[in-house]
């Protein structure tokens, strides 16, 4: 009997004693010591090229042509004469209206002596002078019309058009030619609503025109107004063409160069899911592993730009898929370039 309650009491006491925690080994895993990097990322963009500046230049006044017509594909300089219209008899309308001032002066002279001598009334005093400035306002529109014979190139440009024909009648708001302005270039592409808040007038652009030929420039414009169709965004950007080389309405590739941050450069096989199915990284942390979600910011060659880590981070890129957050870790470092 008393050999029985002593085996129950050895019993009792061996199920009754506390289990000792049992301490997991560190997992063996591969790491790079990650520095947050400046990310200067670009939009690509379709779009085509265009006349910085085009115009038809129209007559202000009726009459026939005098001058031979300019050659489509002339450069013309601003203030080159383009259409010569003919006098029409507008230069002896000019010394009509001339005639009548000097009459109207005299008339408004006498009037004056006359009326400090109180021989006339206020009411022809006024007349007269309303004669007088009616007088100076036909000499002044007979000059303006005979300015207007000559019509002048405004800018700078190529004709796109042959000039008015010689002999031919142009009437008022009549084409004399088209001209167009192609230094700068301007590109037009129209952005994504997603992606037009990533764009500032002033960034810089790259371009590939359908030829192969590249060119930089600047962002001049992005629309505020989305088109109500395709709800995209209007966006202009201008680059040197002083050879004039570029024609309107090539197609071009446009890369917009946006608004640099930190990122962190790693390895694709870096990446992976917690439990929940959210893409991140796993880092070593005072010895242990940690999940960190992350954005793709993008993926190239050599390898996934992130955001969402910290400045600095031990981002594990084997034996990640071992472990789970809490894990203690045996951490061996690789240089970033031999992982990539």
């Amino acid at each position: 009997m008393t050999g029985f309650i002593l085996a129950a009491t050895a019993s009792f006491a061996l199920l009754g004693a506390p289990a000792k925690a049992v301490e997991r080994e560190p997992v063996p895993v591969v790491a790079v010591a990650s520095h947050a990097q400046e990310f200067a990322d670009r939009l690509i963009l379709r779009g085509r090229t265009e006349a910085n500046r085009k115009v038809e230049v129209k007559s202000e006044i009726a009459g026939l042509v005098a001058s031979p017509p300019l050659r489509k594909g002339a450069q013309v300089r601003a203030g080159e004469i383009l259409c010569n219209i003919e006098d029409g008899g507008r230069t002896a309308e000019l010394a009509e209206a001339k005639a009548r001032l000097s009459e109207a002066q005299q008339n408004f002279e006498a009037s004056e002596q006359l009326s400090k001598k109180g021989f006339t009334t206020e009411t022809r005093a006024n007349a007269m002078i309303a004669e007088l400035a009616q007088a100076h306002a036909r000499v002044l529109r007979a000059e303006l019309n005979i300015e207007r014979l000559a019509i002048a190139a405004p800018f700078d440009g190529i004709l796109e058009s042959d000039t008015a024909e010689l002999g031919s009648l142009l009437q008022s708001g009549s084409t004399c030619a088209t001209l167009i302005a192609l230094d700068p270039i301007k590109l037009i592409a129209y952005v994504p609503e997603r992606s037009v808040d990533a764009i500032e007038v002033g960034a810089r652009i790259q371009a590939r025109l359908i030829t192969g030929r590249e060119i930089e420039g600047r962002i001049s414009f992005v629309s505020r107004a989305a088109d109500r169709e395709t709800r995209t965004y209007l966006v202009e950007a201008e680059a040197p063409n002083p050879d004039l080389a570029i024609r309107d309405g090539m197609t071009a590739e446009i890369g917009v160069a946006l608004k640099s941050r930190m990122a962190h450069l790693a390895p694709q096989n870096a990446l992976t899911l917690n439990d929940d199915g959210a893409l991140g990284v796993r880092l070593a942390v005072d010895g242990v592993a940690r999940f960190a979600p992350v954005t793709i910011l993008k993926d190239e060659p050599r390898g996934v730009w992130l955001d969402g880590l910290p400045e600095t981070a031990d981002i594990l890129v084997a034996g990640q898929e071992f472990v789970i957050d809490g894990a203690p870790l045996d951490v061996e470092y690789a240089e970033p370039d031999r992982i990539q």
